[in-house]
């Protein structure tokens, strides 16, 4: 009999470890196919130009695994983090006719961008399953207002489509919601279109209450078929990105410090929340927005004009299409270092930040 106990106690045991780790691999999985993604989009693009890529790694660290093919090495890293594609006179002068640095300005810009690029289009397929899994999306058609709303003698009715708040476009309920979050008066200039017109409400006093969940008017849902299942997925992302742009200006503002952000370690905790609580609620739209809105937000993020991003060395090959005059290569190469380090140092204290996150919980 002990014997038995023992072994159905074990078998709880590595079940519950397994309910614990699944979904953290997952999460690894799919950080390493976002990142696997977005290399491949600068190592596919750079192939077409005929430009020579010496490597294309997936992880950063030490090599695990190694092969070359070619001109090409393919390898795996120990650290799921990031990887790189590796182009001949990428970052040095080479006399090489196949190098990066000696492509025409315009090719330079295409394999540069072709990363986050797919990415966002990742997201945007991610964000047609859920919507197809769910069967309906969210619109910007008012389905109910309160009494308060509908007492107003210029306020919003069932029935109208939000076009913009404060000066802002809408594209779906998700980034209106968030427009109403970031004013902290409660009064809005709301564009919406009623009976075919365009109508401005100035002023407008909206009450809105994330924690409580209530809003002063609600948008409604629509079903989704072959036809409308594309356009709603474009707007979708386009409301993903939105909110990411906005997300970032109200971070330079302040309105967001250090702990509001995540990491590596981070973003795989969420992932792995999120999809346990899929599997438990048998429910995924949750995990596939979280997956569609991180590999947006990757896709934004490296497009950003900083030094060392993806969006930085467009910015260097913008400048020298428009003056027809590169920039210094070692003044180029000194800001992305010098960018590097900054980028690296607050990858140390995100990720810092992120494992003090997991103690905590």
């Amino acid at each position: 009999m002990f014997p038995i106990i023992t072994v159905t106690a074990l078998s709880v045991n590595i079940s519950a470890i397994w309910g614990k780790v699944w979904p953290v691999l997952f999460a690894i999985l799919f950080f390493g196919v976002i990142i696997a993604l977005h290399e491949f989009g600068h190592f596919i693009t750079a192939k077409l130009f005929g430009i020579q890529v010496n490597e294309y790694s997936i992880g950063m660290g030490p090599a695990i695994l190694k092969r070359k093919k070619g001109e090409t090495q393919y390898s795996w890293r120990l650290f799921p983090i990031g990887g790189f594609v590796s182009m001949e006179g990428e970052d040095e002068e080479s006399e090489n006719p196949r190098a990066f640095n000696n492509q025409k300005a315009w090719k330079r810009f295409i394999v540069v961008a072709a990363g986050a690029t797919l990415n966002i289009i990742l997201g945007l397929l991610l964000t047609g399953i859920m919507l197809g899994a769910d069967g309906d999306m969210p619109t910007r058609t008012v389905s109910d207002v309160s009494d308060q709303m509908l007492a107003a003698e210029d306020g919003i009715r069932a029935g109208d489509e939000v076009l913009r708040i404060n000066n802002t476009k809408v594209y779906s309920a998700r980034d209106l919601y968030y427009d109403l979050y970031r004013e902290t008066d409660g009064v809005y200039d709301i564009v919406v279109r009623r009976d075919g017109k365009k109508i401005t409400l100035n002023d407008l006093p909206v009450t809105y209450s994330a924690e409580e969940g209530f809003c002063d008017f609600i948008v409604g849902y629509k079903p989704t078929n072959i036809l409308n299942i594309f356009p709603g997925a474009v707007t979708q992302t386009a409301s993903m990105m939105k909110l990411v742009g906005l997300s970032l200006i109200d971070m330079v503002r302040g309105r967001y410090g250090l702990k509001d952000l995540s990491g590596p370690v981070g973003t795989i905790g969420i992932v792995a929340e999120t999809a346990s609580d899929a599997l438990k609620e048998s429910n995924y739209s949750g995990i596939i927005f979280i997956l569609a809105f991180i590999t947006v937000n990757i896709g934004i993020v490296n497009l950003l004009p900083l030094p060392a991003l993806d969006g930085g060395r467009l910015l260097f090959i913008f400048i020298e299409i428009v003056f027809r005059k590169p920039v210094p290569k070692k003044f180029e190469a000194w800001v992305h270092a010098a960018g590097f380090v900054l980028l690296i140092g607050l990858m140390v204290l995100i990720t810092f930040n992120d494992i003090l996150n997991l103690i905590r919980k």
